[in-house]
């Protein structure tokens, strides 16, 4: 009867530790990139994470390519404290988060938290916005390399850029390395 509890007891706690590993994943309702959702999304939930997708409103939110993705949460209503990691999700719909005192908020309480970050495509305009990468390595959608610039990061152009906890990637091509990468950093920060 006691080892049936031990058992009982460990599981128990290993569903309740798997329950607690959640990432946010953060879109717009319309026009996201569909690649750089669907695939880091896929990747970190196979590896025990449970992702949650926000955006400026509740509903069936819709990609560049035809995706359609339940939206869990509005931003306001995001407790960052519940999350491991963020990931702003790029596309031409996240040019509505380059200066979005919500996006920045979040960004920003995430960064002061010492969790990962992550942004690919349009999205590290959002992290550059919110002052959270001057002086850090990264790269975004080459056309807007010179935003990065002039908020103080040091643009790379690569596919996909680390530094510290934050990660960026330059687009929908990256999405696999980008997500694997984003993993990697999950898992080493703790």
């Amino acid at each position: 009867m006691v080892k049936l509890f031990s058992i009982f007891f460990l599981f128990s706690t290993l569903l309740l530790n798997c329950a607690e590993k959640k990432v946010l994943m953060i879109i717009a309702f319309e026009n996201f990139r569909d690649e750089e959702l669907v695939i880091p999304r896929r990747i970190i939930q196979k590896n025990g994470f449970t992702v949650k997708v926000a955006s400026w409103k509740k509903g069936i939110a819709k990609g560049m390519l035809g995706t359609k993705v339940k939206v869990d949460m509005k931003l306001d209503e995001v407790n960052v404290d519940e999350f491991e990691g963020v990931i702003f999700v790029g596309g031409i719909g996240a040019t509505k988060y380059f200066n979005d005192k919500t996006a920045h908020r979040i960004a920003k309480e995430f960064y002061k938290k010492k969790k990962v970050i992550g942004a690919i495509c349009f999205g590290p305009v959002i992290l550059a916005n919110a002052d959270i990468l001057k002086g850090k390595r990264a790269t975004c959608f080459y056309t807007k390399g010179k935003v990065l610039i002039s908020k103080g990061a040091k643009y790379t152009g690569k596919e996909v850029e680390v530094d510290g906890l934050i990660i960026t990637g330059n687009g929908p091509k990256a999405a696999e390395k980008f997500g694997y990468g984003f993993l990697k950093l999950l898992k080493s920060s703790k």
